[in-house]
């Protein structure tokens, strides 16, 4: 009984014996094409034309699709390093924004900083400059809070003003620190006038930021959109002339007005002394009347 020898099976006997003739008749073929060649030069360049033509279009294909395997590659490496230049791109444009905001900020703050301090060369009688720390938006008492207080000067009552116009008087200080009550709040009372005309009118605050101005007589309403309205000196708490609101809507009899100078925008204020020191005294006695 035969058997099949160790290591071999006759798939493998056929790939050997086919691959053997394969490599004879490569042999053979270059043989005669290298007689051919030494004999018959001008067929040999017939025959090799020809079969650079049969070559050529597997060739061209072989080569489009290397170029397009190769191009894909550096495609994807194009693709990826743009995507990180544009990401590098973004971070750096959002760095120069904040820096240009940043440098928006510093000038605007500069230029109020600037503006209180010509007010306070102008001012001679000012008590100190301040910062104005924090402010009431949500609530419905509107304060101030400034980071000087007794130790500088301040008194309770005095008026607060900035480069834009009236803040507020002062109805609380500490050693360090004050409390001011804004025109815009329901409980500040100033007198003062049309600038436009010289009416005498009261402006008082209506507790949402803005500012309600009555005339003092009754008749026909005296107020037009974008009129100013500045203090007028009556009642010695507040010096004349200085701007308070400025008209946005109109009223029956009045008309509501937005204050000049607005905490939320302002970074610095001066306090100054009353434009009569006795105003300091009345308003006590009226506040405090079992007070001696």
């Amino acid at each position: 009984m035969a058997t099949a020898r160790p290591g071999w099976s006759r798939k493998a006997q056929y790939g050997l014996f086919f691959g053997l003739i394969a490599v004879i008749g490569g042999i053979v073929v270059g043989l005669v094409l290298l007689i051919m060649s030494l004999v018959a030069p001008k067929t040999f360049v017939t025959i090799r034309g020809a079969a650079l033509d049969i070559t050529a279009p597997l060739t061209g294909a072989l080569h489009g699709v290397t170029a397009t395997i190769e191009g894909l590659g550096s495609g994807a490496g194009n693709y990826w390093d743009a995507a990180h230049q544009n990401e590098q791109l973004k971070r750096e444009r959002k760095a120069m924004l904040q820096r240009m905001v940043e440098a928006k900020a510093i000038l605007q703050e500069n230029r109020q900083l600037k503006a209180t301090l010509q007010l306070r060369e102008r001012t001679t009688a000012a008590v100190a400059t301040s910062r104005i720390v924090g402010s009431s938006f949500s609530s419905p008492r509107r304060f101030a809070i400034l980071s000087v207080g007794t130790s500088d000067g301040v008194r309770i009552g005095m008026p607060v003003r900035s480069p834009d116009g009236l803040v507020g008087r002062v109805i609380d200080a500490g050693a360090t620190a004050s409390r001011v009550l804004l025109v815009s709040d329901r409980a500040n009372i100033v007198p003062a006038r049309l600038l436009r005309t010289g009416v005498p009118v009261i402006a008082q605050g209506r507790g949402d930021g803005t500012v309600d101005v009555r005339p003092l007589e009754v008749g026909r309403n005296p107020f037009k959109r974008g009129d100013i309205i500045v203090t007028s000196g009556t009642g010695g708490l507040y010096p004349p002339l200085v701007p308070v609101a400025r008209v946005v809507k109109l009223d029956d009899d009045g008309a509501v007005a937005l204050p000049l100078a607005d905490p939320s925008t302002t970074s610095f204020a001066i306090i100054e002394p009353p434009y009569e020191p006795a105003a300091i005294a009345a308003e006590k006695a009226v506040r405090d009347p079992e007070t001696p």
